[in-house]
């Protein structure tokens, strides 16, 4: 129903900066809501950023301060920009999406997701 399509992630030392693009195609509702989780090796996808169909937005602690995330309706595109980048963010990063408007902060209840893009933060 709904495609969605990672890019910009990359290898970044510490204290630097990346911006995450996620591509959305087919059928999409216009308050849905869409966030990104990110995956380290060994660990639980984990909540990173999510803004509501109403356009509320909210950070896990971690990255509160040092990411921002952001859509642009027009182009079907949900954006995070990482700042100060620590080697503790290094993971894979998804982008998600759902069919309600609800800001949920677990995988469960995303019903599309992309395929994730790697980012590594050396030291």
């Amino acid at each position: 129903q709904v495609q969605l399509v990672e890019s910009g992630g990359g290898l970044v030392q510490a204290g630097g900066s990346l911006r995450l693009s996620c591509a959305a195609s087919g059928r999409t509702g216009s308050n849905a809501a869409m966030g990104w989780f990110r995956q380290a090796p060994g660990k639980e996808r984990e909540f990173v950023a999510v803004i509501s169909g109403s356009g509320i937005i909210y950070y896990a602690d971690s990255v509160k301060g040092r990411f921002t995330i952001s859509r642009e309706n027009a182009k079907n595109t949900l954006y995070l920009q990482m700042n100060s980048l620590k080697p503790e963010d290094t993971a894979v990063y998804y982008c998600a999406a759902r069919s309600g408007p609800s800001a949920l902060f677990t995988p469960v209840g995303y019903n599309y997701w992309g395929q994730g893009t790697q980012v590594t933060v050396s030291s």
